[in-house]
């Protein structure tokens, strides 16, 4: 363990940071994170459920290090899977900026389109209902 990883255990711990996020942030073992805890008299700190802190060199979901690669779009995550578990449980922090509230031409009932700004029709039923009568 490097004198960096000793550091940040000490400040996650006096923050009341659980083990098991210290472990996977670090990407030790939880049961080192535990030893030095121990050791160091850092173990009767009250742990508190928190995410994992935001460093651009590690995965959003799952804590892993992230190679990032010079001259590319930074990653945030490090497979699709853990891309697509992060978007799901974290809806909420989605920016929807091309959100458009229509009427539908057929049925009238008011319905609201995600990026196209030219839709007529709530559903395919509806189109097909008046295109085809």
């Amino acid at each position: 363990m490097t004198q960096n990883q000793k550091n940040k255990i000490q400040r996650m711990r006096a923050d009341g940071v659980s083990y098991s996020i210290i472990a996977t942030f670090l990407g030790i073992s939880e049961n080192t994170v535990k030893s030095f805890c121990r050791r160091n008299g850092l173990g009767s700190a009250v742990a508190k459920h928190i995410e994992i802190p935001e460093d651009p060199n590690y995965c959003k979901q799952c804590g892993k290090l992230l190679v990032q690669i010079p001259k590319q779009k930074l990653k945030k995550f490090c497979s699709q899977e853990c891309r697509l578990v992060w978007w799901n449980a974290n809806r909420d922090k989605i920016s929807k900026k091309a959100l458009y509230e229509f009427k539908c031409k057929c049925c009238s009932v008011p319905f609201k389109s995600y990026g196209n700004k030219h839709r007529l029709y709530c559903s395919h039923r509806c189109y097909v209902s008046d295109r085809f009568k």
